[in-house]
């Protein structure tokens, strides 16, 4: 794969997949970072469609300076990480929750391994992004230290700026602006300086965009703001590195059966066509069954906890080939980037299993994950950095 960055040259408009109608004091949904169905459009109208038909993404990432950041594991609160309740001591008390076991098992702070925090790290913010040298950490089972999950006095969680724009259209015939149907407002996104967006294309697209040009720009977004797009080799050896530990500790706890974390680095669309024929989506993999299910029949898997958030709207267009139109597409709901699984040992997902059947829903599956979606990153769960003993 190869990397390069995306550096806007003005703010960036990206609505969201929810629907709104223009009108009175209407508003545009808008998300950042934008989901790969957006960077592929982007590629789509810069390289020749002949060329490169088909994109094989990572990404989108934030980069400051070129270094790679990644959103923040949402199983970490403030600087200590949330333990499920059945990977505590037997004689721990939480071992006796009683919680809904359609579900995954609760997480918590184990309050016998909880810092104490100082008065100054209680007003601080979490960072939301954290760079490869922390996330280098986690996957080597290296201490994290406070820097790498609070911002410094007077430092932005988030590397950008929200700027608030209204659209007016004007009255046929006159200079008056539309009292309802011509007006809406949306959000636009300023990206700090030093800060850019970084992907990774395939071989086939990269020579593609090497002919056009080193530095080119490319439309990113709504109303035709641009960024530049430009080779980055520096970000190559920081992925290359952090894929070869991940793959290092997959492999690891699949042959130990050793308890393992699920890092997911990018939005994630699981969604499966149920027998009445309703496509449902949810926040983990449908082929990963609940370690501890509340049906004594039900299939055992090595799925123990989720920690998430809200889901993500993601829709796209379906291009006719016959009249060179497009349709929108169904509309999906995504976990969220930042999301992390625990595993009793690690399972590899629908669209990589070699024994998959083969047919529409796998085909759909490697597409998505051609684009960027549903990326995960191993870590080796750390058993001494939990304390045993009962609080």
């Amino acid at each position: 794969m190869y990397w390069y960055t995306l550096t806007p040259l003005d703010v960036l408009l990206f609505r969201d997949a929810k629907p709104f109608t223009p009108g009175e004091r209407a508003w545009a949904g808008s998300t950042f970072p934008p989901n790969p169905h957006t960077i592929a459009g982007a590629l789509s109208e810069l390289v020749n469609r002949a060329k490169a038909t088909k994109f094989t993404l990572k990404g989108p990432f934030l980069c400051y300076q070129e270094t790679l950041y990644f959103p923040r594991p949402f199983n970490w609160v403030g600087k200590n990480q949330l333990v499920p309740a059945s990977w505590l001591a037997d004689n721990h008390r939480c071992r006796q929750a009683i919680y809904d076991r359609n579900y995954p098992v609760p997480l918590l702070l184990d309050k016998s391994q909880h810092s104490t925090e100082t008065e100054a790290e209680s007003e601080a913010e979490s960072r939301l992004y954290i760079s490869q040298d922390v996330v280098l950490k986690l996957l080597v089972g290296q201490p994290t230290e406070e820097k790498d999950w609070l911002c410094n006095a007077g430092e932005n969680p988030k590397p950008w700026s929200v700027e608030t724009r209204p659209h007016n259209a004007i009255e046929p015939g006159t200079r008056q602006v539309k009292d309802a149907d011509g007006y809406f407002v949306e959000n636009a996104v300023r990206l700090h300086s030093g800060w850019s967006l970084a992907i990774a294309v395939d071989a086939k697209t990269h020579e593609a965009i090497q002919e056009i040009g080193k530095l080119v720009t490319l439309r990113l977004g709504g109303e035709g703001h641009r960024a530049i797009f430009q080779r980055c080799p520096v970000l190559d050896q920081q992925w290359n590195n952090l894929q070869k530990i991940s793959q290092a500790n997959f492999e690891k706890g699949s042959n130990e059966k050793a308890r393992s974390l699920a890092y997911l680095v990018t939005p994630g669309i699981f969604e499966r066509q149920h027998d009445s024929n309703k496509v449902m989506c949810r926040a983990w993999p449908w082929e990963w069954d609940l370690a501890y299910p509340g049906n004594p029949k039900a299939r055992r898997g090595h799925l123990v906890s989720v920690a998430t958030d809200k889901p993500v709207p993601v829709s796209c267009r379906i291009r006719d080939q016959e009249d060179n139109s497009s349709i929108p597409a169904p509309q999906v709901f995504a976990a969220p980037a930042g999301s992390v699984y625990y595993l009793n040992q690690p399972q590899i997902l629908f669209a990589e299993d070699s024994k998959a059947k083969q047919g529409k829903a796998l085909d759909k599956a490697k597409r998505l994950q051609q684009l960027g979606y549903s990326e995960l990153l191993w870590i080796s769960f750390q058993s001494q950095s939990i304390n045993t003993q009962a609080s």
